[in-house]
């Protein structure tokens, strides 16, 4: 956590991982993010993991360092309560509907500062998640040995449109300061995943060749990278990036010679080209196998890290637990009281500014904990009218 967006308010309206995702990165670089829930929760609220209570630890860690307010936004007045509260803030995060109560065009009646961050599946307003957008883009197609698609369990796409969601607040508030400008931002996650695609070359590749990329498994595209076996059984992947590494890769396995005739034989160069060395894998990697197979795994990792190789083992997410470089010794992380009750190692913000401390990693809010003090110092109600939201069901709290 870190205080550099002080006196920043963003209400957020959203669910399931991108729109969440972008309030939880400007909180935890400082901002106010006030985030306004159905009473009892959203449709994420008890998304898996969950506890054996029944708490989600998903919801408990995407919404850290947030507020809640609880809402009614089935009835009229609830629904006016969120809109009333952007209006008041004039920054607002969601991936409800274009169309609807929370439409730009109905907010920004009177402000036409407000700024909108909306988050969307298509941008004809269909609706996509994740794991459909990154079947229309290919990458199962690309992903394993083939035939068959291979899905990942990342949802990549969502969260690259959360962490730019949170990058345009940031530009459209820098307009704004300049020219006073408000406005919406539409950021479909399907143009998140094409755009990521064209960023990688995979269209212009697509098109120059005419065809798609072969299915490669674990072999990295277009650089010497692949997952080999050690004697005792270990399995790592080693990728080569710069030609120093190559030259001590090829020390530290003691290959001159066998790479020497293999040059010889097909009239290349492997010194320079990292093109290459994928084109002749199926010349190289024998070798490598053998090499790698006749070493036990910690005596190879201590002479890669020697000549700054880049490589890892396979592990689990139970290995990475417990591993002090990621997690228990990495400052990113600490403890809080959540409300699931569940101790665990708890992030905070990515990124490390060396000249300032780093607080530690906040809470998620229960359900409408922050209620009584949004409505109050927020929306500027008196305790009168606080009480009656609260006995009307209109707005609910959690002590």
């Amino acid at each position: 956590m870190y205080n550099l967006l002080p006196g920043l308010t963003v209400i957020e309206a959203s669910s399931f991982v991108a729109s969440p995702t972008a309030g939880l990165y400007l909180a935890q670089m400082g901002a106010e993010v006030i985030r306004v829930d159905q009473i009892g929760g959203g449709p994420d609220f008890r998304r898996w993991p969950v506890t054996e209570g029944g708490d989600s630890l998903y919801w408990e860690n995407l919404n850290r360092a947030k507020k809640s307010l609880a809402l009614d936004l089935g009835r009229p007045e609830g629904r006016e309560l969120l809109q009333a509260l952007v209006r008041a803030t004039g920054q607002f995060v969601t991936n409800f509907p274009v169309k609807g109560f929370l439409a730009h065009e109905t907010l920004a009646q009177g402000h036409p500062d407000l700024i909108t961050v909306r988050v969307m599946g298509w941008p004809d307003g269909s609706p996509a998640l994740d794991y459909t957008v990154n079947n229309a883009v290919g990458y199962p197609m690309l992903t394993g040995p083939g035939p068959d698609p291979v899905n990942h369990v990342l949802p990549a796409w969502d969260l690259l449109t959360g962490a730019y969601a949170a990058f345009a607040m940031m530009a459209a508030l820098r307009r704004r300061d300049t020219t006073g400008e408000g406005g919406e931002i539409r950021i479909p996650l399907s143009d998140v995943a094409i755009g990521t695609v064209a960023n990688l070359g995979g269209i212009a590749e697509v098109m120059h060749t005419g065809t798609d990329r072969p299915r490669l498994g674990n072999t990295v595209f277009g650089l010497f990278g692949r997952d080999f076996t050690t004697r005792d059984g270990k399995r790592t992947m080693i990728v080569v990036v710069t030609h120093r590494q190559w030259a001590n890769l090829i020390a530290a396995l003691n290959l001159g010679d066998a790479i020497a005739r293999v040059e010889a034989d097909r009239g290349v160069s492997f010194a320079h080209d990292d093109g290459l060395r994928f084109t002749h894998r199926d010349a190289l990697f024998p070798l490598f196998e053998a090499a790698i197979a006749a070493r036990d795994h910690d005596d190879l990792a201590a002479a890669f890290d020697a000549g700054g190789i880049v490589h890892s083992a396979y592990g689990t997410m139970a290995d990475a637990v417990r591993d002090p470089r990621l997690v228990t010794n990495n400052p990113i992380f600490g403890t809080t009281d959540d409300p699931s009750g569940t101790r665990y190692p708890a992030v905070g913000a990515f990124a490390t500014l060396p000249a300032e401390d780093r607080r530690p990693p906040a809470p998620a809010p229960r359900n409408g904990q922050h209620s009584e003090q949004i409505l109050a110092e927020t929306l500027g109600l008196s305790s009168g009218e606080i009480a009656r939201l609260f006995d009307t069901g209109i707005a609910a709290t959690t002590k």
